[in-house]
This record gives C-alpha cells, structure tokens and sequence, in this order.
C-alpha cells in the first residue's frame, strides 16, 4: 500500500465511525496489505483523534487465546488504542446508536503507576510498574464489515489492526488490587447476558499468563518509539469470546472475589 493509501484507509474508518456505516474489507480493496500497513493505518487514527483533541488513556491487547489466534490464522496478538470518550461508567449505559455492532469481552486490567518500555522488558517490570488490577469489560465494535457479501470472505487480522483493534469502549470495575493479590492465572468470569450465562474463562488463556500479555505489549510497543505511560490502562486480552450486545442487552461478568463488571446497552 502507498503512504495515500493508510491515509484513505484510515480516514474511510473514522467517517464509518462517525456516520455508523460500515466500510468494504481492506483486504479486499488492498490485498496486498501488510501487518506495517495495518499499524500505519492504525497510526494515522491516533493521529487524526489527537488532531481533534482525544487523548489516549492505555492500550488494548488482542488475539491473546489460542481459539482467537487460530481462527484467524495468525501466531501473536495484536493491539489497539484506548482514548477518553471510550470511558464508560460501571453500571452506566451504552447510549443507543453509539456503536454499529457491539460485543463485549471479560479481561483483566492493569493501571500503570509508572512508565514501561523497551525491548528488553521483563515480567518483573510489568510488576514493578503495575499500579493495581482490576475486573473489567472491553467493548468492541467494527467500522469495516465482518463477511463480504460478494464473496463471503471474513475480516483477516489487518482489516483488524486497522480498525484499531475492534476497540470501541472499556468499562473498569470499582474493585482495586495488588498484582500480587491473585494469581491472574486462575482469576475467571463467569459473564452473563441478561442473567443468562454466555462465557466463563481463567486468566491462564491470555498467552499463559496475563502479566506476559503487557510485556509482549511494551516489547512490540518499543519497535514503534512508543512507552506504557503512568495513569495507561492496559486490557490485557479477552479470556472468552465475544458477546453480541444488541439494543437492551445487561452485561454482567461475575470475576468472584476478583470483582463485578456491569454495563447496559440502551
């Protein structure tokens, strides 16, 4: 892809977030589309939102399960940005109309109280820098269709990556801990869509360990010039699959001791 090519991209994707249309596969207008295309167009998102006046607030983490990872045929996660109007209360509500299809997912977050970069991070820095872990709620929405309808074919990881990561909305649970409080292996959520149970998953899915979800976040990060800053949220991957939230749907993921997320959809 040329450079005018990201740009079109990514200024397509904000025009379908803002007007709630959807765009075409840009794989299918772009085939010959990379993972450094993907970012770029990535990029010129961030680039665009700051432009506007947003502020980024932490980073998503992607693709962290082997089911996700196998699905789409891809062998690491991915990661997206997370900005200030994506802020949702606990037990607020969704206005209607705000995303074109949401879905939720159930994850473990990490507050940062300290900047994290480089190449050479370690689990011990991710640690050393955690401010606390809390339950939380990712929302997720797609500005670029799921299947073509000429041709069936499904969104590959770079109409992904593109779309900033299907990132759309997080939601924090009130509850605060110690990272040395839990083994975030074994911390799990029972979510329920309208008091009815959809997903359970552990924390183990999220590349083993959830810890080892920030350092490769902070590694791939470095590549890019970029830092974990202090105050970043950081969702560190999904342990269940996403949940469709149509027009009146109450979400409830249940962590047991860990703590509650909830969030309605008007």
């Amino acid at each position: 892809m040329r450079p005018e090519d990201c740009e079109k991209a990514a200024v397509d994707l904000l025009q379908a977030e803002a007007s709630g249309q959807q765009i075409g596969l840009l794989t299918k207008s772009y085939p010959e589309m990379g993972m450094d295309e993907a970012y770029q167009i990535q990029n010129a998102i961030y680039r665009a939102k700051i432009n506007k006046g947003n502020h980024v607030i932490g980073w998503k983490i992607g693709l962290t399960s082997k089911a996700m990872q196998y699905a789409l045929d891809i062998d690491i996660p991915d990661s997206g940005i997370l900005f200030d109007d994506m802020l949702f209360e606990c037990g607020g509500e969704v206005p209607a109309g705000r995303f074109i299809q949401p879905r939720i997912e159930a994850e473990i977050a990490f507050v940062m109280k300290s900047s994290l970069g480089g190449a050479d991070v370690t689990r011990e820095d991710v640690i050393s820098a955690t401010d606390y872990v809390c339950p939380s709620i990712e929302i997720l929405d797609t500005r670029i269709v799921r299947v073509d309808a000429e041709t069936g074919k499904t969104r590959k990881v770079f109409d992904t990556i593109s779309d900033n990561a299907a990132n759309a909305g997080v939601v924090l649970g009130p509850q605060r801990h110690k990272i040395s409080a839990f083994d975030l292996r074994w911390v799990g959520a029972i979510t329920s869509r309208n008091n009815e149970v959809e997903e359970t998953g552990l924390g183990a899915g999220v590349l083993n360990d959830p810890i080892e979800s920030v350092v490769w976040l902070a590694r791939r990060m470095a590549q890019y010039g970029q830092r974990i800053e202090p105050g970043h949220i950081i969702l560190s991957g999904s342990f269940i699959r996403p949940i469709e939230c149509p027009s009146g749907t109450h979400i409830c993921a249940d962590f047991g001791d860990f703590g509650t997320v909830e969030l309605n959809f008007a």
